[in-house]
């Protein structure tokens, strides 16, 4: 059975995608394309900001079980470069978004209660399994934060 903090981190993560996913319905493909200043992210470059964190947790939420304190890193700024989500269909991105955080809450919820003390290197400093989840909902949050807060000021 999975720590209790990591069952709190489940039902926030599916209250999230449940939100979330109403609220990007609601998006507008011009108004997420827009950018704050010409070295800022669009509201769609922060969304793929976030399927680029969700495909590196993916990795490293399976990775973290069966490696021996794996190294997964990227240059964020760099990957939603060339990802080039600026030109990607919204309706695209979104599905895509929701997709990567089902398929973690099918990762998280297997995974067996040991495994959450296992460490993953995250800029050189090891860290648990159990402490990736957290830092992932927290992490996301943020971000949705900011693309709601900028889609409140227009």
């Amino acid at each position: 059975m999975a720590p209790e903090n990591i069952k709190k981190n489940i039902r926030d993560l599916r209250k999230i995608l449940t939100k979330q996913t109403v609220l990007f319905s609601e998006a507008d493909e011009y108004s997420y394309a827009q950018k704050p200043f010409p070295d800022k992210w669009s509201r769609k470059e922060i969304l793929g900001h976030l399927i680029d964190s969700a495909g590196n947790n993916l990795q490293r939420f399976i990775r973290t079980q069966y490696e021996d304190e794996p190294s997964i890193i990227y240059d964020q700024d760099t990957w939603v470069r060339l990802n080039n989500y600026q030109e990607a269909t919204l309706s695209k991105l979104i599905d895509l978004w929701r997709l990567l955080n089902e398929q973690i809450l099918r990762i998280i919820e297997s995974t067996p209660p040991e495994n959450f003390k296992k460490k993953c290197l995250v800029k050189d400093k090891a860290r648990t399994m159990e402490w990736l989840f957290e830092d992932y909902i927290r992490h996301m949050q943020h971000h949705l934060y900011q693309i709601n807060k900028a889609g409140d000021s227009e």
